[in-house]
């Protein structure tokens, strides 16, 4: 899933996609909040950019029980290691960003915040590279990596996996695309694609590049980047068509970057903190996730960040994998 920084030019990226919006000429106005998505046309041309501020996780309590499970050196020490990848400014939401004072917050924030309160400790926020996060927790690292990872059977061979949402693999258009809707990967062919590089979208890419010959398609063409903003430039100056990504990241994009709409969706993933494989550590962490399943306060985050939908039922170790 994607985790980069997507406002490190926010000032080039912003003016090219306001010229993206002049050329289409669309004058609607339309104002979208980020819990609200995009519009019914999937082209958001204004939105608010308030920042859910709620609090939903002081009140919740140590479960001295999920406490007891974790091992003896990680209740003296008090605190885990957490392999993450810090998000800068407000549009990697509802993930996670920053307020203008400089306050880490997001979903992926209040989720790890709440689970630390269950279990009675405090995270260690290391921060590193996408890439670098599951190899950091191989080689011990960290205790845990969380940065929207999306399970996998290769991943799953190397670390486990307790999930904590789903979210899936969307596409995002310029708002001039001809086409207004993209539900498989034969869609993209023809086109230009960006993505980022180490993720499950590279590998969809990767293995569905076949499809479109054998549909009697021309080819899609793949760029890659480790950070949006030149794929929103991209989109904004005609080299890119549509970005391939994680479903609540451009549902939150097409709500925010004028000239862009949202295409629709190829699939779900689970996603997971991420432990050594076998480590005890990753029962543990699906039991305090269920735990605020049980006592409603995982619903209260889902419903702060306006995401209801991408919450499960349960979290469980290691689920099973479509890719």
């Amino acid at each position: 899933m994607r985790h980069l920084p997507r406002n490190a030019v926010a000032a080039i990226t912003a003016s090219a996609a306001l010229a993206l919006l002049t050329a289409c000429g669309s004058s609607s106005g339309t104002t979208v909040t980020p819990a609200a998505g995009a519009s019914s046309s999937g082209s958001v041309q204004g939105s608010s950019t308030a920042i859910p501020t709620q609090d939903v996780v002081s009140s919740i309590q140590a479960d001295p029980a999920l406490r007891a499970e974790l091992p003896a050196a990680v209740r003296s020490s008090g605190s885990l290691a957490l392999g993450s990848v810090k998000v800068v400014g407000t549009s990697g939401l509802p993930h996670g960003g920053q307020t203008p004072d400089g306050k880490v917050v997001g979903l992926d924030v209040d989720l790890r915040d709440a689970v630390a309160k269950v279990l009675g400790i405090s995270w260690n926020v290391q921060y590193g590279t996408f890439p670098t996060i599951i190899p950091g927790v191989q080689n011990g690292k960290y205790d845990v990596g969380m940065s929207n990872f999306g399970a996998t059977k290769a991943r799953e061979k190397v670390v486990d996996f307790t999930t904590y949402l789903k979210d899936g693999q969307s596409f995002l258009g310029a708002a001039g695309l001809k086409i207004d809707s993209a539900s498989t990967i034969t869609d993209l062919c023809g086109y230009n694609v960006a993505t980022s590089p180490g993720t499950t979208f590279q590998q969809l890419l990767t293995d569905g590049a076949s499809k479109c010959a054998a549909a009697g398609k021309s080819p899609y063409k793949v760029q890659y980047f480790a950070d949006t903003a030149p794929i929103f430039l991209g989109l904004a100056n005609g080299k890119i068509d549509i970005e391939f990504g994680p479903t609540l990241a451009l549902k939150y994009d097409a709500a925010h970057i004028p000239g862009t709409k949202y295409l629709g969706q190829v699939g779900t993933t689970p996603v997971g903190f991420v432990t050594a494989k076998g480590s005890p550590l990753a029962k543990v962490l699906s039991d305090a996730v269920n735990k605020l399943i049980a006592t409603g306060d995982y619903a209260k985050i889902f419903a702060k960040w306006g995401v209801p939908d991408t919450g499960v039922t349960s979290s469980v170790v290691n689920p099973p994998t479509t890719f």
